[in-house]
């Protein structure tokens, strides 16, 4: 009897060999290279299936598809579009103790109470600890069920057995299917077990909701497979220091991805925060120097959030650059900008760069902000209170327009800001005196008024 053909896999990247390695050749891992059997063709030709719907126009098939069921968590069904489609698989991840298990609970148990049927599957903690998150956040809902499990068959045997309406999953990086090799979590597991639940998913309507872990760059763990099998990846963040959470759509398959939910961790649980920059800026103090407010754009959601730098004195070692919510490489580079074309250097001063309120800003947008805010604690002079200031810097000093610049301006009139520093393309905006400034040398007159010759390079 012919011996069947086996490839050798690594469990944390999926890489294939043909022999046994020590250390896995794409991703550097040791001791990360198993055995597995391989897929054989078979010597005769399998006959095809009778096909099971009806091939017709596309203008013919109905575009609501499946129903949404909402969730009862406002922030979080504006970023599903309106909730949860029967049927589909969704991702939540982001980083241990950020708050994942608080949001899934709290929305379990809403859809329990307006007569859903749920299971949550929790197979990191017992159910005891579950109960007891349960009763410290009130989400005692009877209609939310609960077992500890953790390996796969037998969650499989209970969304047979209970057949629910909403299946949650607490974690899918802990579970294991005993035909597969590896230990949980590895890429073999994870891809096997997240298959086999979508399969559920889609043949019951059972909708499905999958935690997931991050790795220390911020991406979904486990094989890339996982986010392109699923439906929707919501990334929830936030500093743990800091109470604000951020959830986002990275991917979403019946509908937009430019949504934002924001959230405020409390005693009580995971609350709605229906006026993000208000809450952003409570705690700013006008009038202060190296202080700037910029409005960004967090998918579609126009954010109004405080830049803040810190000049420090002249420093004997190599200066420090250090940006906290901001892009360091990116702080470097306005640095450069403004010693070349504004004439503004701080030699071998520490420079710190952060936003305010535990955000993290990644928007061009906010360029300008932080080059002012620089500009401003160097000089000493704060950059009037009434104003906001948005746009991108370019290498050449120049500021460049970005995107739905009229959104960011309404937010900022909305707030009681009355003058903004913009493009000089950006449109006038209700409410809100828009000055041009084409480069930053403008940026700075405008901002902080003429240099005065101390300050000059």
């Amino acid at each position: 009897m012919a011996k069947a053909r086996t490839i050798h896999r690594c469990t944390e990247c999926g890489a294939t060999a043909a022999r046994w390695l020590g250390r896995c050749a794409s991703c550097g891992e040791w001791g990360t290279v198993v055995e597995e059997a391989a897929a054989t063709a078979r010597g005769e030709a399998t006959p095809l299936p009778s096909p099971g719907e009806v091939a017709m126009p596309i203008a013919e098939v109905d575009p609501e598809g499946a129903p949404v069921r909402p969730t009862g968590v406002g922030e979080l069904d504006r970023v599903l579009g309106g909730g949860l489609v029967a049927g589909s698989v969704t991702v939540l991840g982001g980083e241990p103790g950020i708050g994942k298990s608080t949001l899934l609970l709290q929305a379990l148990s809403r859809m329990a109470d307006g007569g859903t049927r749920c299971l949550l599957v929790s197979a990191e903690e017992s159910r005891e600890q579950v109960r007891r998150r349960a009763g410290r956040l009130g989400t005692l809902a009877p209609g939310l069920f609960i077992v500890s499990e953790t390996s796969l068959p037998m969650v499989l045997a209970h969304a047979e057995s209970h057949a629910p309406d909403v299946l949650a999953l607490d974690s899918i990086q802990t579970v294991h299917d005993p035909d597969q090799q590896g230990a949980p979590g590895s890429v073999t597991q994870v891809r096997a077990c997240a298959h086999r639940l979508v399969r559920l998913a889609k043949e019951r309507g059972v909708t499905t909701l999958l935690v997931g872990h991050v790795t220390k760059e911020g991406t979904l763990a486990g094989p890339r497979t996982l986010e392109h099998i699923v439906d929707t990846v919501l990334s929830f963040d936030g500093e743990r220091q800091h109470a604000l959470r951020l959830l986002h759509a990275l991917k979403h398959r019946f509908g937009p991805t430019h949504e934002l939910g924001v959230f405020e961790m409390a005693e009580g649980g995971l609350v709605a925060v229906p006026d993000a920059s208000a809450l952003f800026l409570a705690d700013r103090r006008p009038g202060a120097p190296g202080s700037v407010v910029a409005p960004v754009l967090e998918g579609a959601r126009p954010l109004l959030v405080e830049v803040q730098a810190l000049v420090a004195g002249d420093a004997s070692e190599p200066p420090r650059r250090v940006g906290q919510g901001l892009d360091a490489s990116r702080l470097t580079l306005l640095l450069a900008v403004l010693k070349q074309h504004a004439r503004l250097a701080v030699g071998r001063a520490d420079v710190f760069a952060s936003v305010a309120g535990g955000v993290r800003v990644s928007d061009p947008g906010a360029d300008l902000a932080v080059a002012l805010a620089v500009a401003s604690a160097r000089r000493g002079t704060p950059v009037p209170s009434d104003t906001v200031v948005v746009g991108e810097v370019g290498l050449g000093g120049e500021i460049r327009q970005v995107g739905r610049t009229g959104r960011r301006l309404a937010e900022a009139a909305r707030l009681g800001f009355t003058r903004a520093l913009a493009p000089p393309s950006t449109p006038a905006a209700r409410g809100i005196d828009v000055v041009g400034v084409a480069d930053l040398g403008e940026a700075l007159v405008a901002a902080l008024g003429p240099v005065r010759q101390r300050h000059a390079a």
